[in-house]
């Protein structure tokens, strides 16, 4: 079962720049979108359906253009959850989770802490969602969770940690935030199998920043620690451009 993870920044840019013939050509099972910028009347759905994705759920933000995020897969799921009726994050449509037989699959997008106001609701918002995710884990022990989680848990997960000490996405308060989560019990699949350094999964689109590979990894699939000998291999697919970020993946035994 091949999961892939991938903040499309915008859906229907990434459909034009060819999105529709790379999923058909990498045949994923489950594909977990974030930053779709659309309401679902506005995505083109029987292109995902032609290539095999009768299933897709989209949850977008109310503000036209903005945030949202979505799950396409080939099976059906037991159940979707919309949201976390938790109504401020809802409103920007940044959670929305498939459970099937043998696990569930979330599809997380973290707001980014742009400025001030932003960093104070990005700060809430993940206080409050790993409250969320606390409970839940009481309920469900095979969740994964991918997505655009918009921190870098590690140096050796940015270019250059100590410019970028003080820069959101690098707190402290946020990469303890990130190491909390962890602890809650799950796993860093792309960090089983690789440890090295310069592997980033996103790139500001100024000074070449992607051409040079200074970027960020900020991108995860994290999975639940019940998961880890199921999990087979995990990547960042950093060839693949259809945004300024890059898709992920893992294969596990379902």
């Amino acid at each position: 079962m091949k999961i892939i993870s991938y903040n499309v920044n915008g859906i229907r840019a990434a459909i034009k720049k060819g999105l529709i013939e790379w999923l058909d050509n990498e045949k994923p099972d489950i594909v977990c979108f974030q930053e779709i910028k659309a309401l679902k009347e506005q995505i083109d759905i029987k292109a995902f359906e032609n290539i095999g994705y009768k299933f897709n759920y989209w949850f977008s933000a109310n503000k036209k253009g903005y945030s949202g995020v979505g799950i396409i897969s080939k099976y059906k799921p037991i159940k979707v959850k919309y949201g976390t009726d938790i109504s401020y994050m809802d409103f920007e449509g940044r959670n929305i989770r498939l459970d099937f037989e043998n696990f569930s699959v979330m599809s997380l997008y973290i707001p980014s802490g742009t400025n001030f106001k932003r960093l104070e609701f990005k700060l809430k918002y993940m206080d409050d969602f790993l409250d969320y995710i606390s409970l839940l884990s009481d309920n469900i022990n095979n969740l994964i969770i991918a997505g655009d989680y918009n921190i870098c848990h590690k140096p050796i997960d940015i270019h250059d940690p100590v410019r970028n000490k003080n820069v959101s996405g690098f707190l402290p308060i946020e990469r303890e935030w990130l190491q909390k989560f962890i602890d809650l019990g799950f796993i860093d699949s792309f960090r089983i199998f690789n440890k090295s350094a310069h592997n980033y999964s996103w790139w500001t689109y100024r000074a070449n920043a992607r051409v040079n590979n200074k970027g960020w990894r900020i991108d995860y699939i994290m999975a639940s620690k019940y998961l880890k000998e199921k999990i087979k291999s995990a990547k960042i697919l950093q060839n693949i451009i259809h945004s300024d970020h890059c898709p992920i993946s893992i294969v596990i035994q379902d």
